[in-house]
Order: C-alpha cells, then sequence, then structure tokens
C-alpha cells in the first residue's frame, strides 16, 4: 500500500483509479512504457519538495528510503537485499555484469537471435575486448515448444560455454522462457546464467533463487510501473566473490563516505570493493526516482504478482479470441506457463501493421509494434470490460484500411 503523509492508496485489478489523466481509451502498452500513477508522481514531488526545502539533510531520509525499497525488491523477487544494485535501467545492469565477469580469451557466450539488443550489444562488446566468440541460437526452437529449444540449447552446451544471456520473456512474441531449465542445463556444464527480466518483474511471478538465475537485471519503468531511469540488477550471492569490477567508482567502495562525514584523514584511494552488488552503485543515483519506484512496488507487491499475471492472462484471453476472429494471427504461447503479459498479434497479410498502429492510437487504444508485430500489454489498471473497446477498434482499423466506406452519422 503506498503511503503519502496519512493519504494511504489501494490498487484494485482492473481500475485505472490512479490514472485519472491517462488519454488513451485503453492504455496496452506497458511492456513499452508505463505511465506513472498518481500515487508514483505525488511520491517523487513530495520528495522534490523536501530535497528543495532541506537540501543536503535530506540525504539520510533517502538513504533509507533506499534501503527499504531494496528490501522490498529482493522479496519481489525471491532474493535477498545484499543481493541487489540500484541501476537507471537494465542496458546498464546488463553492461556491469558483461564487463566484470572473469573472462578468459576464447571464452563461448550463448545469445539468441531475436533477443532485444539490449541484451546482445553488451556481450558482443565484451566478445571484442576480450576475445570471446559470441553464438547465436534461433529463439524460433522454443516458439516451437520448450522441448526443443532446450534439446538445442544442451547441445550448444556441451560444446562448452562461459555463460547464457536471454530474456524472461521475449518482447516481441511474449514468450515465457523456460529459466529454471535453462539454467540447471547451464550450471550442469559449467556455464551461467544471465537474464533479462524487464519483461517479466512486476507481472510474471518471479524466484530468481528457486530458479537457479545468476544474474538479473531489470528496468522500473514498464511491469513495476515506476518512472524511467530506475531499476535493479540481482547478482547472486555466490556469484560476486569471482566478479572484477572493470565498471566501478567510488562508492563501489567499502566506507566510501566515510571521508565526508568524519573529519580528515579518512579519504583513501585503496580502499576494497564491496563483495555484494551494490557495487555496480557506482556514484550518486536517481534519488527522486527511486522514492517513485517504491511507490510503485507497493501498489504491485500490494496486489500480489501471480494475481496480476492471473488478470492479465485473462484480458489477453478475451481480446487475442476477437482479433484470431477478425483475421489476425497470435503468436501467443498455447500454455500458460509459457504466457507473460504480452500478446501479440500478426494484421491480415493485407494490412500494413504500421498503418494499423497508427489507426488504432486514433481510436484511443494505444499499443505497439516491435519489428512488426502488433504488441497488446496490459497490466493490473486494465479491465477485461475494455477488450470489446479493443475488438471494435481494431475492427473499425481494418475497414478504414482497406477502403470500406465509413457509416454516417444519419445511419447511426
Amino acid at each position: 500500500m503506498s503511503r503519502d503523509g496519512d493519504v494511504k492508496f489501494t490498487a484494485k485489478l482492473g481500475d485505472r483509479e490512479h490514472f485519472p489523466d491517462l488519454e488513451p481509451l485503453v492504455y496496452c502498452n506497458h511492456a513499452a512504457i508505463s505511465p506513472p500513477s498518481w500515487p508514483v508522481r505525488r511520491a517523487m514531488q513530495n520528495a522534490i519538495v523536501d530535497w528543495g526545502r532541506r537540501g543536503a539533510q535530506a540525504f539520510g531520509t533517502y538513504g533509507a528510503q533506499r534501503s527499504r525499497l531494496r528490501e522490498k525488491l529482493a522479496r519481489l523477487v525471491g532474493a535477498s537485499a545484499e543481493e541487489i544494485a540500484f541501476v537507471p535501467n537494465t542496458s546498464t545492469g546488463v553492461t556491469a555484469i558483461a564487463l566484470s565477469l572473469p573472462w578468459k580469451r576464447g571464452d563461448r557466450v550463448i545469445l539468441f537471435e531475436g533477443e532485444f539488443p539490449a541484451n546482445v550489444t553488451p556481450w558482443r562488446r565484451a566478445a571484442e575486448l576480450f576475445g570471446l566468440e559470441a553464438v547465436f541460437l534461433p529463439l524460433a526452437d522454443f516458439q516451437e515448444s520448450d522441448e526443443r529449444g532446450l534439446g538445442r540449447l544442451t547441445e550448444e552446451l556441451a560444446k562448452g560455454a562461459r555463460l547464457v544471456a536471454v530474456s524472461a520473456v521475449q518482447f516481441r512474441s511474449g514468450l515465457r522462457m523456460p529459466i529454471g531449465e535453462m539454467a540447471a542445463l547451464c550450471h550442469a556444464q559449467g556455464a551461467e546464467l544471465f537474464v533479462d527480466g524487464i519483461q517479466a518483474t512486476g507481472a510474471v511471478p518471479v524466484d530468481v533463487r528457486a530458479l537457479g538465475v545468476d544474474y538479473w537485471a531489470s528496468g522500473g519503468h514498464k511491469w513495476l510501473m515506476g518512472p524511467e531511469g530506475t531499476g535493479m540488477l540481482y547478482v547472486r550471492k555466490e556469484r560476486i566473490e569471482a566478479l572484477d569490477p572493470h565498471v566501478a567508482g567510488w562508492l563501489s567502495h567499502e566506507d566510501a563516505v566515510r571521508f565526508l562525514l568524519e573529519g580528515p584523514g579518512h579519504m583513501r584511494y585503496d580502499r576494497p570493493f564491496k563483495k555484494r552488488a551494490d557495487v555496480f552503485e557506482v556514484g550518486c543515483i536517481n534519488a527522486i526516482g527511486l522514492v517513485g519506484l517504491e511507490a510503485a512496488v507497493d501498489l504491485v507487491a500490494e496486489l500480489g504478482v501471480a494475481e496480476i499475471f492471473t488478470h492479465v492472462v485473462r484480458w489477453g484471453d478475451v481480446v487475442e479470441e476477437g482479433l484470431v476472429e477478425r483475421g489476425f494471427k497470435s503468436l501467443r504461447a498455447p500454455e500458460v506457463k509459457r504466457r507473460s503479459g504480452i500478446l501479440s498479434v500478426l494484421p491480415p497479410e493485407d494490412v500494413d501493421v504500421v498503418a494499423l498502429h497508427r489507426a488504432l492510437l486514433q481510436r484511443g487504444i494505444s499499443t505497439a509494434i516491435p519489428d512488426g508485430v502488433l504488441r497488446l500489454s496490459p497490466h493490473w489498471p486494465n479491465n477485461v470490460d475494455e477488450a470489446e473497446q479493443v475488438i471494435l477498434s481494431a475492427e473499425d482499423a481494418l475497414a478504414e484500411l482497406r477502403g470500406a466506406p465509413r457509416p454516417r452519422s444519419d445511419d447511426w
């Protein structure tokens, strides 16, 4: 439950009360950017006022707030607080690990063709810098079945690999990957598993330690519904000792701020690096944004991730059926365990997806078109009753794009 002084904000599934000025009739674009709710906005506004009033004297207050948020994020993903670092976005988390693993020349990194570039570019850069071999496997195997995808991964791991990097949920199709099985296969062959979790955290139940994940990065502006510029990096505590933090700054050291608080004689450059995930918190971070992220996480935690997942899957069920009946092809997995909050469809062959996206937005339906698919991504504020509006708007947009005559007002 998010708090604002004595005001308590309570979230309800399917209720847009906390988004009073959100313009689209149906906002199903949370896999891109979630609009900040009123509790998030109010928390950040109050924090700005407080910093404006107290200046540096507010630092201690918000240090304690970040410790509280660290605990909440840890609980949300099944980790401990010492395994959580704050990062401004997923890319920063990926880069931190990609540049800090104890690589050996010739190490192999297994990636997947079709992944979002945030979970590809840092590994390719690491390959160039450290003399690694980047190997790509097709996501199509997993799209067909977990068994086929895991079989292909097993074959590649048998050739040797240092690390596998994959997204928990694929941004284009919404496919939920078998992370636990992938982690087990990696560890059996002496490899580690890095997961880009941004399309899962907040909408898909996650327990990183139970799944065997070694590293998990997630921005806060999608399914956590926080502001941009906030996010988290999980580093399994058993892995931290081996890391060589090439991405480091003054706050990466133990007792980093002591020289600012205890008088002369405490400023040193040789203090050891932290042996916790927050070694990657290299400098001053987005204090105001993290206040907003806490308010957002409070609402997600109050509702429950499992309940949110059930809600968005039900929303997707109804919309998917209506769109398929109108000639769309769904990319959604048939099994619930392989689904996420994303429903992606291909429009009929005679309809341009870019034009369709624009036509839907004109009708108040906010979607996205990553790599040529129409992606709908509802969250807890979306009501299942919106399905009728989405389907009718799609039907109307198809008619317009196909050149069908529009009904005149005197025909109604």
